[in-house]
């Protein structure tokens, strides 16, 4: 059996082939986060909470979060920041607000897309991210 092994380039050519193929490219991208950041924004936990850090600042925030989408989505490169250490220091998070990200994000996948599987492909990446901030601020999974 021969191993192929692929270069950094061609899997992330193949990954940017294989969102053009699901419908993602920046413009999805913008219309994903600007959507889902109208919602965070409305809720009445979540906006609380990225009120107090956010403030008056969205528009930088929401260009970080589409570099960080194109970047997770596409393999842009577009992003290179540390989420982490900016979430750690949050008060008053708790499992359950990871639990309505995760299902705002989804309602507004399922308004964008009429692909379940760029749902699928978009949400895989949302709970592994969920996943690993909720292991490293609370010290477990979802």
């Amino acid at each position: 059996m021969t191993v192929r092994i692929r270069s950094a380039e061609d899997r992330r050519r193949e990954i940017q082939e294989n969102a053009a193929r699901l419908g993602i490219d920046e413009a999805f991208i913008s219309d994903l986060v600007e959507n889902f950041y109208t919602r965070v924004r409305a809720h009445p936990l979540l906006g609380p909470v990225f009120e107090t850090e956010i403030g008056d600042h969205w528009t930088p925030h929401l260009a970080t979060m589409k570099d960080f989408w194109s970047s997770v989505a596409m393999n842009t490169g577009r992003y290179s920041g540390k989420p982490f250490p900016a979430h750690i220091k949050l008060t008053g998070v708790t499992p359950a607000h990871f639990n309505i990200w995760l299902a705002l994000f989804r309602l507004t996948l399922e308004e964008l897309s009429d692909s379940a599987e760029t749902i699928d492909y978009f949400m895989e990446r949302a709970n592994r991210i969920a996943r690993s901030f909720q292991l490293g601020m609370f010290e477990l999974g979802l």
